[in-house]
């Protein structure tokens, strides 16, 4: 993957001490960042987002030994899945301590940390030396953005980008809170429930305390209204619009059984990791086709689809529970 120059370390350094924004990458998305412990820099986070102010952000550190910086309390099973899975892509809600400011916390009494692996991050991270808070880099709602360029069509060219290429997973991080006692999984991701599972024992799933990024009923969303469609019901649903010469996008699994002029399709594949690091980047292409509607082939219920689910369900703005919640 690729690392920043000094130069450019410096510069997101300096922008970042002066209260500015950067953008950088991370192995699931690229983040809005700014410094964690400033709270009028991460109302900036807000307001250039359209982010509602009780939504939480979490906070990046390069090294759990900083954890104490941030939260009264760290649990066993917290210190487990650090030790485990960090630095990677998974984000634990832990109870805050007294100086963290509500702004980064949506008025919580918890906080959202990760220890992201990718090296420009690293450098990022420990060139500031503090904490960053950074949602994905987008526009509230919608697409998260994997490649320097979907940010610039977000966010314009007001903001620093340090490019660090395509983000390598390309969905947004596992979300497990450590809060009572108890582990309980809130947001699938590139770390699945099994794994998880094989540190901690069981783990409880979904709810709806804390609020945790990414949780909108409608989210990760493109324009276009997309709809979740069977396989077999695909030409179908598609010849229907095309018939009144309406213009259709489909992501597959699979290419169509025949072609027409007012399809805009997309094989996809078969494979989640593949599927998952260019899902953003495909809905965006379908996005920009001029459709009346994107429909999504059904994903299969396996565990490794699980986070993928998640993120079209809520782009379909079904929202509700993810198919995590029924694979053992």
């Amino acid at each position: 993957m690729v690392r920043a120059t000094q130069s450019e370390l410096e510069e997101a350094v300096a922008a970042l001490r002066a209260g500015e924004l950067v953008v950088f990458p991370t192995e699931t998305v690229y983040g809005l960042g700014a410094n964690a412990t400033d709270p009028t820099a991460v109302a900036k986070i807000f307001e250039v987002k359209g982010r509602p102010p009780d939504h939480p952000v979490i906070v990046h550190l390069d090294d759990p030994r900083y954890l104490y910086r941030w939260v009264s309390e760290i649990p066993p099973v917290a210190e487990q899945l650090a030790a485990r899975f960090w630095p990677g892509p998974l984000t634990l809600i832990l109870p805050k301590a007294d100086n963290v400011n509500d702004i980064v916390t949506g008025g919580q009494d918890s906080i959202g940390i990760r220890v992201p692996s990718h090296p420009m991050a690293q450098q990022l991270l420990k060139a500031f030396g503090g904490g960053i808070a950074a949602p994905s880099a987008n526009r509230y709602g919608r697409l998260s953005p994997t490649k320097p360029e979907h940010v610039r069509d977000e966010l314009g060219s007001g903001v620093l980008i340090m490019d660090g290429g395509d983000s390598p997973i390309g969905v947004e991080s596992t979300i497990v809170s450590c809060l009572r006692g108890q582990a309980r999984l809130l947001r699938p991701g590139y770390i699945t429930r099994s794994q998880l599972e094989q540190e901690v024992g069981k783990l409880a799933v979904g709810g709806s305390a804390p609020r945790t990024p990414g949780d909108g009923v409608l989210h990760y969303a493109p324009n276009t209204p997309l709809e979740i469609v069977a396989s077999e019901e695909l030409e179908a649903r598609a010849s229907a619009l095309s018939a009144r010469n309406e213009r259709v996008a489909v992501l597959a699994m699979r290419p169509p059984l025949q072609a027409q002029r007012h399809w805009t399709w997309i094989n996809a594949g078969k494979r989640p990791d593949a599927y998952a690091h260019n899902l953003y980047s495909h809905l965006r292409t379908l996005d920009r086709a001029g459709c009346v509607k994107i429909f999504v082939q059904s994903l299969p219920a396996e565990e490794r689809w699980a986070a993928i689910f998640d993120r079209l369900q809520r782009a379909s703005g079904m929202g509700g529970d993810s198919l995590e919640l029924s694979v053992s």
